[in-house]
């Protein structure tokens, strides 16, 4: 499969076909935390960045075998809303294959687009990103594109909680000393307020991103954030404790990526070319990894390497 991969175990949507509408690295920002790197395209371009018809072609081989999912879902290796042909898909999915629920995971920066609105109206699940109100604190952790405004954001936002029918899960990802502060929590909580999303959910660094100074915010101090929302409704965002009992985690690709790194340490990229495996299907497993500390990762000249975790003497 080109444009499909997975099913992968989420965190938040339990098993997913992820369906990839742009190719690497196409997003209209360049977050510093992001887990699929560097933005290479930063653009709000709307167009078929990878060709819809054949995307299609791909659902119905897979869907038409009846597999287990609870969800498909458009992700990928940059912003699924860029894909002029999204509506498309969606309306494929729920016109012939209804049993199967649907989600976006966006970061939610074109929402003040009619169109964008309109084409994700049919999903069952809209996962939206809000990680700053304040023009300052938006630019330091999202790098937008120069044409996007964040009160433009914000606005389609809260259009879009207005209009859409189906479930809005807010995320809002925290990067210490940026949006933790009491001001800027004191905006997004009256934003989140106005978009009225069902769920709010907070997270942090999972495992190393973009930029080798980002760190995670602390259990405790994303507790007190929680705190503060309330009585939003509100989480945490909780790792897949579970992941190596789930059906589609394969041992045999976790044996591969160590197999792989212990000749040499390798990028995320290179893993992919590699085992031939999707990005966001490899990080799953990187992010085990880095949990039971079998690897570890190093930022260097040609970005953020994995390794084998050195034992202690």
């Amino acid at each position: 499969m080109k444009y499909l991969f997975g099913p992968v175990p989420s965190r938040r949507l339990g098993i997913s076909l992820g369906v990839d509408l742009v190719p690497h690295k196409v997003c209209s920002l360049n977050c510093i935390y992001c887990e699929v790197g560097r933005t290479t395209n930063l653009t709000i371009e709307r167009k078929e960045y990878i060709p819809v018809n054949e995307v299609i072609d791909e659902l119905k081989d897979y869907l038409d075998q009846k597999p287990e999912l609870d969800f498909v879902t458009f992700s990928g290796q940059g912003e699924p809303t860029l894909n002029s042909g999204l509506g498309r898909v969606i309306n494929f999915i729920k016109d012939n294959y209804s049993e199967y629920k649907v989600a976006v995971i966006t970061n939610g920066t074109l929402f003040w687009d009619d169109k964008v609105r309109l084409e994700v109206a049919r999903a069952d699940v809209l996962l939206p990103s809000l990680d700053a109100v304040s023009r300052d604190s938006f630019l330091k952790i999202n790098r937008p594109n120069k044409n996007l405004n964040n009160d433009k954001i914000v606005e389609g936002l809260i259009k879009l909680g207005k209009e859409f029918k189906g479930k809005i899960y807010l995320e809002i990802f925290f990067v210490p000393n940026l949006n933790n502060t009491k001001e800027e929590l004191t905006l997004l909580k009256e934003i989140a307020t106005k978009i009225q999303p069902d769920l709010i959910q907070l997270n942090t660094l999972d495992r190393p991103g973009t930029e080798d100074f980002v760190k995670a915010v602390t259990k405790e101090e994303l507790k007190k954030i929680k705190e503060f929302f309330e009585p939003l409704p509100i989480e945490i965002i909780a790792k897949a404790e579970t992941r190596k009992q789930i059906q589609s985690f394969n041992k045999n690709i976790e044996e591969q990526i160590l197999e792989t790194i212990k000749r040499r340490p390798c990028t995320d990229i290179d893993l992919t070319e590699i085992l031939d495996i999707h990005l966001n299907e490899l990080n799953k497993y990187l992010s085990e990894l880095i949990d039971s500390k079998k690897i570890e990762s190093e930022h260097l000249d040609r970005g953020l390497f994995f390794k084998i975790k050195k034992k202690k003497l």
